[in-house]
C-alpha cells in the first residue's frame, strides 16, 4: 500500500515539473504562420473598413512638388505620377479589391452549391442536366469565361463580381454534387426516411449541414483566387472606373513607369500576393481543422 502511494506521489511530482518546465503549449511552424496569415487579413479588414486610420494621406491629394518621390520616411511606398502618396492609395483600394473577392465568392459560391445540391440529392434527368451544362463550362478556362463576360457586360464593379462569379459556379457545383452523392445514402438520412420524414426537412436538416465543410474550405481560398481574377480583369481595363481604383487597376496604371518608378506597381502587386497568400494557408488549416480522419489522429 506504501509502495503504491510513493508510486502515485511520484508520478504527481513529475507532472508537475514537466507542466512547469513547459508552461506554454509548443509552437510550431504551422501554427506561427496561421498566426501570421490572420493577422495579415485582420489588418486588410481594417483597411478596407476604416482606410482613414490608416493612411496617412487622402488617396486623391495629389501634389506637384512630389511626383515619382521614391519610397522613403516621408512617403513609405514612394508617389506616383500625379503625386499621390501610394501607400494611401493602396489602403483605400483594398476595399474594392476585397469586396470583390468575398462578393464574388458569395455569389458564386451559393448559385454554384444550389445547381450542385439539386443534382446531387435528385438525381436523375436533374442531374444529367444540370452537369452537362456545368460540363460545357468547365470546358472553358476560368479566367477566359471571365474575360469573355466581362467583355460583353463591359467595365463596372457589379459586372466585375458578376464575370467572376460566373467563373466560380462549376467548382463550386462539383464539389457540392459530390458531397450530396456521399451524404444522402448515409445510415441517418435512411432512418430519418424509415419513420416517414419527407425529403425537404432531411435535406435541410441532415444532408445539407453535413456537406458544407468542404465549400467552406474552397470558399476560403476561392476569395484569394478572386481577387487575382478580379485584378487580371481590372489590369486589362475591365475592372472598376474610379477615382481611387483598386489593386489591378493600379498595376495598370503603373506599367508604363516599371523602369522609373517600379514602386507603383511593386507595392500593389506585393499586396495581392500577401493576402492571397494569407487565405491560402488559413484554408489550408482550415481544411485540416475540419478532416475528421485528422481530428481521429
Amino acid at each position: 500500500m506504501r509502495e503504491a502511494v510513493s508510486a502515485k506521489a511520484a508520478w504527481r511530482t513529475k507532472a508537475v515539473s514537466a507542466s512547469r518546465r513547459r508552461p506554454f503549449p509548443k509552437l510550431s511552424v504551422s501554427r506561427l504562420m496561421v498566426f501570421a496569415a490572420g493577422l495579415i487579413v485582420l489588418f486588410l479588414i481594417v483597411c478596407a473598413l476604416a482606410p482613414q486610420w490608416i493612411a496617412p494621406y487622402s488617396p486623391t491629394d495629389m501634389q506637384a512638388d512630389r511626383i515619382l518621390h521614391p519610397p522613403g520616411a516621408a512617403y513609405l511606398f514612394g508617389t506616383d505620377y500625379f503625386g499621390r502618396d501610394v501607400f494611401s492609395v493602396v489602403v483605400y483600394g483594398t476595399r474594392e479589391s476585397l469586396f470583390i473577392g468575398f462578393a464574388s465568392v458569395v455569389v458564386g459560391g451559393l448559385a454554384g452549391s444550389l445547381i450542385g445540391a439539386l443534382a446531387g440529392y435528385f438525381g436523375k434527368w436533374t442531374d444529367g442536366i444540370l452537369m452537362r451544362i456545368i460540363d460545357v463550362f468547365m470546358t472553358i478556362p476560368g479566367v477566359l469565361l471571365a474575360l469573355a463576360v466581362a467583355s460583353v457586360l463591359g467595365p463596372g464593379l457589379w459586372n466585375l463580381i458578376l464575370a467572376v462569379a460566373l467563373a466560380s459556379i462549376p467548382n463550386y457545383a462539383r464539389i457540392m454534387r459530390g458531397q450530396i452523392l456521399s451524404v444522402k445514402n448515409r445510415p441517418f438520412v435512411t432512418a430519418s426516411r424509415s419513420i416517414g420524414a419527407s425529403e425537404l426537412p432531411i435535406f435541410f436538416r441532415h444532408v445539407l449541414p453535413n456537406s458544407l465543410s468542404p465549400l467552406l474550405v474552397m470558399a476560403c481560398i476561392g476569395v484569394g483566387t478572386s481577387i487575382l481574377t478580379g485584378s487580371g480583369l481590372s489590369f486589362l481595363g475591365l475592372g472598376v472606373i474610379k477615382e481611387i481604383p483598386d489593386w489591378g487597376a493600379l498595376l495598370s496604371q503603373g506599367r508604363g513607369y516599371l523602369t522609373v518608378a517600379w514602386w507603383i506597381c511593386t507595392f500593389p502587386g506585393l499586396a495581392i500576393t500577401l493576402f492571397v497568400l494569407a487565405v491560402n494557408v488559413i484554408g489550408d488549416e482550415l481544411r485540416d481543422a475540419l478532416d475528421p480522419r485528422k481530428r481521429r489522429a
